[in-house]
């Protein structure tokens, strides 16, 4: 229907939350009155435990997409609104009817609701009185009141009667921030954002920590990052983005030749830093986009050894997700274009041919202990990390592609080698 003159937004999970449900319709009324901002003609009121935009003129197809990243909405619902008196109703429902493609055969059924009571007819009365005339004049229409195509919905109220017979799905999930604030370990792979969307629908607030290694990466993997982050703002609203340079702690480890090792180490070092990201931030967990036994560092022993670096809870929204499914989401969410550009990054400077599994608590926290500088550098990096604001809106920063030979000599010396082989394995992505 493309002349709707409002739309009916539905809460979905919240409506469960018992005492906390007027505080959860308040964040997505908030939400959505942000997004009005663009849109002055459109007005919104709650009733009835939901939303109604007022479009005024407003084309609502522009307002679709954005109101479907609205997480605590179950339901967009575009209505046609008449004076609550039958004649216009049935004079309505016509021209409805008459708007759609209609092919042979269409099952259909009317389903009215008298709320308010004082009007003449009840609601049995209202689908006979309503479907007979439509009958009449589509005879492609069919009757089927148990597995309709068509149900034409009309709810009667005291001033206005709406109808409608489209429910686009909505976002569902917990209004954002309602659950309170995590910390997402954003990488430029599909899983991480992935995470990062999933942790948004529970009702988390996020920011998100990137770790780069200049000069050894490009520009580019930044900006991939960013465009990510920017995606992850169309579900929550404005997304802080801390950017860590992480290229002297990578560079030590690779010095200390325990190259089976170095993933986990560096994992761990990972977590450290971001524990104080977050705890300075006034977030209450991490959240990373690992599934159980994907890649080396995401066996069990390793999940638990890397764990084990931060006393913060870990979440892993994607654990027992296989790759298949996280991909569909990663679809869905519109972050895989994005996640698979060849834009190298820090996860894939480091890879041995045959990383740990089942690595050592023991021995990688006496490593850690026994090397110099390691807590200096954790905090020079914490120190040097660049904090930006993303929203949709915003335009990520352009750089131009600056690289170093002599660093990338000198770094190549401390690398692991890593032997050619026709069974080359994909660069895991860590988070």
């Amino acid at each position: 229907m493309n002349n709707a003159d409002l739309l009916m937004l539905r809460f979905g999970e919240i409506t469960l939350k018992g005492k906390n449900r007027s505080r959860f319709e308040k964040a997505v009324l908030t939400h959505v009155k942000r997004l009005l901002a663009s849109f002055p003609k459109a007005r919104i009121t709650k009733e009835f435990g939901r939303l109604y935009i007022e479009l005024g003129g407003e084309p609502y197809g522009q307002l679709l997409k954005p109101l479907t990243r609205i997480f605590g909405i179950s339901s967009i619902i575009p209505v046609k609104e008449v004076p609550s008196d039958l004649e216009m109703i049935q004079s309505a429902a016509r021209e409805y009817i008459g708007s759609l493609p209609l092919k042979e055969g269409t099952r259909f059924k009317v389903n009215a609701r008298r709320v308010w009571k004082e009007f003449p007819h009840s609601s049995q009365e209202l689908n006979k009185v309503i479907s007979g005339p439509l009958l009449q004049e589509f005879p492609a229409l069919k009757v089927d009141l148990h597995e309709p195509e068509l149900e034409m919905r009309v709810e009667v109220r005291q001033t206005r009667t709406f109808l409608y017979s489209k429910i686009i799905p909505g976002a569902g999930g917990f209004p954002h921030g309602t659950n309170g604030k995590a910390l997402l370990l954003l990488s430029g792979g599909i899983d991480s954002p992935v995470a990062g969307w999933s942790a948004l629908r529970r009702g988390l607030e996020i920011e998100c920590v990137h770790f780069h290694s200049y000069p050894f990466t490009s520009r580019k993997a930044e900006e991939k990052v960013i465009e990510l982050a920017k995606v992850l703002s169309e579900y929550g609203g404005a997304v802080k983005l801390h950017l860590v340079p992480f290229t002297e702690i990578q560079t030590a480890f690779a010095k200390e030749g325990q190259n089976n090792l170095i993933i986990t180490l560096m994992r761990r070092a990972m977590l450290r830093i971001a524990t104080k990201l977050a705890e300075a931030g006034g977030a209450l967990a991490l959240v990373t986009g690992e599934s159980l036994g994907q890649v080396a560092s995401q066996t069990l022993p390793s999940m638990n050894v890397i764990g084990r670096a931060t006393e913060l809870p870990l979440l892993r929204p994607l654990v027992m997700m296989d790759k298949d499914e996280i991909i569909a989401l990663a679809q869905k969410i519109g972050t895989y274009e994005l996640s698979i550009l060849p834009y190298e990054d820090c996860c894939t400077l480091f890879i041995p041919k045959s990383p740990t599994t089942n690595p050592n608590l023991r021995i990688v926290e006496s490593m850690e202990q026994h090397m110099d500088g390691l807590e200096e550098m954790i905090e020079l990096a914490v120190k040097n990390t660049v904090t930006m604001t993303l929203t949709p809106e915003s335009a990520a920063r352009l750089h131009e592609e600056t690289e170093s030979e002599s660093g990338r000599q000198s770094l190549s010396q401390s690398l692991p080698e890593r032997e050619e082989s026709e069974d080359e394995t994909i660069p895991e992505k860590w988070f």
